[in-house]
This record gives C-alpha cells, sequence and structure tokens, in this order.
C-alpha cells in the first residue's frame, strides 16, 4: 500500500451517518443509491436499475453457468477441507459443530475465485451501480451446511463498515452469488425492500476486537426488536431462492439476515463486497481500532 492511501486513512471525515450512541437514531439517506449518470453503459438494464434504486436490491437468474458452478463448488470444498485454511485467521468455525462457517479474503487466497471478482458480469454491474472504478472491500465464501448451520441477524452491512471499517459515504455494493440451490427452507437470505433509504445508527458502544465475536454471532451493531418490527411492518420481507449461479446484488444499508439451515441441505454461496475508489476507507467512525484488512480492505487498488 502507497503512502498516499496510508495518509487517506488518516483524513477526517465528516460523520453523516452516527452510530453506536446511547440511543438508535434514524437517518435519512444522504447519498445516491445508483451512482452512474442515467445512460450509463453497462449490463444492468435501466428497468432493472431502477429497481435497485427503489427496492435496495436485483437479482440476476443465471449469472454463471452451470459448469463454472461445478469448478467454484469444487474450489470451495478444496478451501474448506484444507487443514492449513481451516487455521488461518481468515477461516471462522461455527462455534457448536466446529464447522468452517465463512472463509475471507477468498479473492487473495484462490486465483480461481480472483478472476470471479474481475469477471466483467461481476465487476462490470459494480462499476456501473457505483459509478466509478471499485476495489474490494471484503471477500469471502459462506458455507451453511444442513443440520444446525447458524444464521446471520437483521444488519445493515453499511453500519459495521462505518462504524468498525470507516466507510464514509453509502457507495458499497455486495453481490451474493448462490453455489448450491437456495430453497425457501435451508437458511435463505430476507431483505426488506426500500429500507436502505434509512440509515439506522444503534445503540451501544463497540466492544474491544469485536470482530472475533460478530463473525460467529452479531451483538453490537443491530436493531432493537421494537425497530426491527416498525421496519417490517413498512417495508415487509422478501426471501430470495434460487438455483445454483444465481446472484443478489444488494445495496450496503439494505437490512437483511438469514436464518439457520436445519434442513439436509447446504445453502454456500461466494459474496463479494465491492466500494468505490472514491469513498476509500478512513478511521473508523465508531470504534477504537479498524477491524483487520481481510475483513476491511485498506488496499484499494481498482479491480483490474
Amino acid at each position: 500500500m502507497t503512502d498516499v492511501l496510508t495518509a487517506q486513512t488518516r483524513t477526517p471525515r465528516a460523520d453523516l451517518y452516527p452510530t453506536r450512541g446511547a440511543a438508535e437514531v434514524t437517518t435519512p439517506r444522504q447519498d445516491p443509491v445508483v451512482w452512474s449518470a442515467p445512460g450509463a453503459p453497462g449490463p444492468i438494464e435501466p428497468a432493472e436499475l431502477m429497481g435497485f434504486e427503489r427496492d435496495g436490491f436485483l437479482t440476476v437468474d443465471q449469472l454463471i453457468t452451470p459448469e463454472e458452478v461445478s469448478l467454484y463448488r469444487a474450489e470451495l470444498d478444496r478451501l474448506v477441507s484444507d487443514p492449513g485454511v481451516r487455521a488461518d485467521e481468515r477461516s471462522i468455525i461455527e462455534p457448536k459443530s466446529q464447522d468452517v462457517r465463512s472463509v475471507f479474503e477468498v479473492h487473495r487466497i484462490s486465483e480461481l475465485f480472483a478472476r470471479l471478482v474481475r469477471d466483467p458480469r461481476v465487476v462490470g454491474r459494480a462499476r456501473q451501480i457505483l459509478g466509478s472504478d471499485v476495489y474490494v472491500h471484503q471477500s469471502r465464501i459462506n458455507v451453511k451446511p444442513g443440520f444446525g448451520a447458524s444464521g446471520f441477524y437483521w444488519h445493515s452491512d453499511f453500519e459495521t463498515w462505518h462504524a468498525e471499517d470507516g466507510l464514509p459515504n453509502m457507495r458499497t455494493v455486495s453481490v451474493s452469488i448462490a453455489l448450491t440451490e437456495n430453497y425457501d427452507t435451508n437458511g435463505g437470505l430476507m431483505i426488506m425492500p426500500g429500507s436502505h433509504k434509512e440509515f439506522l445508527g444503534c445503540a451501544g458502544e463497540t466492544p474491544k476486537d469485536n470482530y472475533k465475536r460478530s463473525l460467529q454471532m452479531q451483538d453490537a451493531g443491530i436493531p432493537s426488536d421494537e425497530v426491527l418490527t416498525r421496519m417490517a411492518d413498512r417495508h415487509g420481507i422478501r426471501l430470495f431462492t434460487g438455483k445454483a449461479g444465481s446472484a443478489t446484488w444488494f445495496d450496503c444499508n439494505a437490512m437483511h439476515g438469514s436464518g439457520d439451515n436445519i434442513t439436509p441441505y447446504a445453502r454456500s454461496n461466494v459474496f463479494i463486497v465491492f466500494n468505490s475508489v472514491e469513498n476509500t476507507a478512513v478511521e473508523p467512525f465508531a470504534a477504537p481500532v479498524c477491524r483487520p484488512e481481510f475483513i476491511g480492505a485498506r488496499d484499494f487498488t481498482p479491480v483490474g
């Protein structure tokens, strides 16, 4: 990382989205959802882009082919069965089963997943939504095996990335690419459509080394039951299903989560977070130190 980028992380920035204070605070979104100019070229059709602006998500029935799915599934299986990968700090282990739950920074561990990040079908959509070159803020494979893999509680990713990684603005988009079929029973992704238009600042300070616990079970940065109920009543909840090879793109501030998987059928996916090169991380807004780079990147090199 260059000296310029290191200096950039230390530049003070106004906090547009206060969080982790004494009480929950709602702030209207201060940033666009779609950053590219109307009619800008890209793989997303105008009507789809309007839907993303409105709802905060976009689904693609087949982003990668069945043959590609087989390659990525085999690579996922190889990684999670490798003792060296399991012992790496970038691997998160299920507390109960002791199975691998996630492997972070997978585009640096695996050349195959690195090629997926650079694939025009993937990075092209990110550039179109964010209106700029992009870099990978985070990547991981999520392994949600059957018979008890735990879910991810309701949260806005941006709340954590702002509070603990120092992303100043909502100029970040995620894609979840299914490597197994997503049924309506095996712990699929749920999103509240339209919830990305307001930022919910959560109550409570960030514990020291919060990431070590939050990657297994999140405590800090989650909304109260009362607020979640109001949001669900207002926005509804959409559950995403689809064949292996399908993908869901969603805005960084969309309220989302997933349930436990108690079926016999695994739900595994590759998850890539693209951030604009014009929105690089500064000091955390509500945490004592930055999270490790394998969770929140400080290398802002654009995807080639």
